[in-house]
């Protein structure tokens, strides 16, 4: 996947520590309209691209920030889960795992686009963006599996003891 990443975007077209989070809309799993501007402009969000609900690699990754999101609500963090998958399919997805964050149905690639996620035939890549106060505070273009919300949680640790 990374030559694939690499021939899609240049050096110069990737997102990057510092950056802005994009300030875009989509629909959550309920149809509601969600504007990424609001909920970045303050506070921490960890926002995270997988390819399509309820396959292993995908629910392995939601399941584990499921299982940390006590922890992760406590580090006032906002979790966000992204894929081209429907609005249905989202709602599907999240009361399967009993998912307790937002996920977002963005069928047209808004979101993934702008934040220059690599995708092909309609699936994102698996990428986890940390956005504090309206910047991006770190990144993971090879967003774990089993491993996502450790590697948030020590990110925040690493921040907290900075």
């Amino acid at each position: 996947m990374v030559l694939f990443s690499c021939a899609l975007y240049g050096k110069d077209e990737v997102l990057n520590v510092g950056d802005p989070a994009p300030a875009v809309a989509s629909v959550d799993q309920n149809g509601n309209p969600v504007d990424l501007g609001e909920v970045f402009a303050s506070g921490t969000t960890l926002i995270y691209f997988y390819p399509k609900a309820d396959t292993p690699g995908c629910t392995a990754q939601a399941c584990s920030l499921r299982d940390a999101y006590e922890v992760l609500l406590e580090k006032d963090v906002t979790v966000i889960g992204v894929s081209t998958d429907s609005v249905q399919a989202q709602k599907a997805f999240a009361e399967k795992y009993r998912l307790p964050f937002t996920l977002l149905a963005d069928t047209d690639a808004s979101v993934t686009k702008a934040f220059k996620v690599p995708h092909a035939m309609g699936f994102a890549s698996r990428q986890a963006y940390l956005i504090r106060d309206g910047k991006i505070i770190w990144l993971d273009h090879k967003a774990s599996t089993k491993k996502q919300a450790d590697d948030v949680l020590a990110v925040l640790s690493e921040q907290d003891a900075g």
